[in-house]
């Protein structure tokens, strides 16, 4: 039915989908459906549940930053039985973002790109929103840095986003790995992440109850960038990584060259990066000896993409492109496959 529907929804522009969908969903709930919604598309078992950095997560399945961006659809999403939404990317004030368009469908490939740019409403407005917040989601904070802010000033950035967001998410994920921020990836170097993240840890200690935080990485590290990521994430402690963000490689796809020329720069998600992000993730693990958690990102269609990412070492899963491709069952679909192979 979903692949029926995917078919007109194809036919239009990416991002005015998004909205349409996502609102056609909000809608629903408004008017009292959400608790049949919960019915079809949400797995409730206890084989599923999982924890992860003191937190229980009633599946392993996660939906990945970028999607709601500004905790629009929080409501909408725990109905359709994800186990955690990441929100964000949140910076400091609001911007726009990149020129429309900016999000591209790649059938052939079963991938997107985009070049978003960190729209969001900025973390005033949408740590207000998380405060009002009703649903029973573990939510992630997905932070980063506004374009204009130099990367000399960045930390301040992450900090303002980590201060204001703190009382309204459980958990913590700094993004430095998009392609679609002017300079961002730069701050994946060593010593630029050591001073980001080592403030952030500071700050997090001074509470009373800190918070996991994670950082996000981007696929197309060296192995020795990845050591030294490891290795600082080690030296500092933080509660994981989120292997990965998008990659701006465009080898081996379907897709003509000259529409790929066509659509310009961007970061491709979905299923070209699946193994490369399998890679990463059971790299890590190898180093650290799982001493390091990771929630697993990139290509992650069906059950057999989520095992794998699971047997790679992963804790927890994201979904984001293969959402799209897959439709609203692809939460059910991979928990009732855990549930029956164990």
């Amino acid at each position: 039915m979903y692949q029926l529907l995917r078919r007109l929804l194809f036919l239009f522009p990416a991002e005015a989908v998004h909205y349409f969908a996502m609102n056609s969903l909000k809608f629903l709930v408004s008017i009292g459906l959400k608790r049949w919604i919960t019915g079809i598309f949400a797995v409730e078992n206890p084989s599923v549940v999982t924890r992860f950095s003191g937190l229980d997560f009633k599946n392993p399945v996660g939906l990945g930053a970028g999607f709601d961006k500004n905790a629009l659809y929080l409501n909408e999403l725990e109905a359709l039985g994800f186990g955690f939404v990441e929100i964000g990317t949140v910076t400091p004030l609001p911007q726009d973002g990149n020129e429309k368009p900016r999000l591209f469908r790649l059938p052939e490939d079963k991938a997107l790109i985009n070049r978003m740019g960190f729209n969001n409403d900025g973390v005033k407005v949408i740590s207000k929103r998380l405060k009002e917040n009703t649903s029973g989601l573990i939510i992630g904070g997905n932070i980063g840095k506004n374009k204009l802010t130099p990367n000399e000033n960045a930390w301040k950035d992450y900090e303002i986003c980590f201060l204001e967001l703190f009382n309204f998410v459980d958990y913590f994920v700094v993004n430095v790995s998009s392609p679609n921020t002017p300079g961002l990836r730069e701050l994946q170097e060593k010593d630029s992440l050591r001073k980001i993240l080592a403030h952030l840890q500071t700050l997090n200690r001074q509470q009373p109850n800190p918070k996991p935080i994670l950082l996000k990485i981007a696929p197309d590290l060296s192995w020795p960038q990845i050591d030294d990521v490891i290795e600082l994430a080690m030296e500092i402690k933080l509660d994981g990584l989120v292997a990965c963000n998008t990659t701006i490689s465009r080898e081996n796809l379907l897709t003509p060259k000259t529409e790929l020329e066509a659509i310009g720069a961007g970061g491709l998600s979905g299923a070209p990066v699946r193994a490369r992000a399998t890679e990463i993730v059971a790299y890590i693990n190898s180093k650290t000896n799982r001493s390091v958690p990771v929630i697993a990102s990139g290509g992650i269609f069906t059950a057999a993409d989520a095992r794998e990412k699971l047997t790679a070492g992963a804790a927890l899963v994201q979904v984001w492109t293969g959402f799209i491709y897959e439709g609203p069952a692809i939460v059910k679909n991979i928990c009732r496959d855990l549930i029956k192979n164990g």
